[in-house]
């Protein structure tokens, strides 16, 4: 039999677990909730592997933006990627979108490398200059064959 006391604390206590656990879904969450403001540019990659709604845009290695939308396109089985820029950065016209990760085991983020042209982007105008995603295991892949292939041509 329990008396109001233990009962009053286990009630006290699963109510703690339950604002810690909804602060965590906050705190977790908030940063994906909260929009991004500026202007959109849009650049198609042949490989987005990695890459999502949420993903870091980054210039010279400061996360400056995020990824909106990405989506593939019909017409070309492109993947076109959505990024949102800050309208205080002006990007040159002729500017550069890659696909890098960090490490071995990081997550992807679209890497910005500006141009030189006079000119900016506008927005909505696309990124033409793209590399798209490097698969680590298509690389090691491509590696032990090289090797097979040379330790096969050996007397």
């Amino acid at each position: 039999m329990t008396t109001g006391i233990e009962h009053r604390a286990e009630l006290l206590a699963g109510a703690a677990v339950l604002l810690a656990a909804a602060g965590f879904l906050v705190w977790g969450f908030g940063e994906g909730l909260a929009r991004e403001t500026g202007y959109e540019v849009r650049a198609s990659f042949p490989d987005v592997d990695g890459v999502a709604v949420g993903t870091e845009v980054r210039l010279a290695g400061v996360r400056v933006g995020r990824v909106s939308d990405v989506q593939l396109n019909p017409d070309t089985y492109m993947a076109d990627a959505r990024l949102t820029i800050p309208g205080n950065i002006a990007l040159p016209a002729d500017s550069a979108a890659l696909i890098q990760t960090d490490g071995l085991l990081g997550g992807a983020y679209i890497l910005i490398q500006p141009g030189g042209s006079p000119e900016n982007l506008a927005p909505g105008d696309e990124i033409e200059d793209v590399q798209g995603a490097v698969s680590l295991l298509s690389l090691m892949m491509k590696f032990v064959d090289s090797q097979a292939q040379d330790e096969g041509d050996q007397p």
